[in-house]
């Protein structure tokens, strides 16, 4: 029992970054308004740069910790679709 104990506590321990890091995902619901996706999106840290509507879309570029991201949602439910890290090509 205790091995088991020291094995779920090290594995928690392991993941715990990655866990912290992945705040959205495909296929996570932020919203289908401006206001509602940048409250969901401020709330977990994120800076908002530009949302736009356009064909059935919402995209959002957004910033945290010095990364820069673009997220494609749909427009009738505000689900993730995409998740695009943009890279410095310098």
């Amino acid at each position: 029992m205790e091995t088991f104990k020291m094995l779920t506590l090290t594995g928690l321990i392991v993941t715990a970054p990655a866990l912290a890091l992945a705040n959205v995902g495909l296929g996570d619901k932020l919203g289908t308004s401006e206001a509602e996706i940048r409250a969901t999106l401020e709330a977990q840290g994120y800076q908002i740069e530009e949302i736009e509507f356009e064909d059935g879309e919402i995209e959002v570029e957004l910033s945290k910790d010095g990364v820069e991201t673009e997220l494609v949602l749909t427009e009738t439910n505000g689900e993730v679709t995409a998740i695009e890290i943009e890279k410095d090509d310098d």
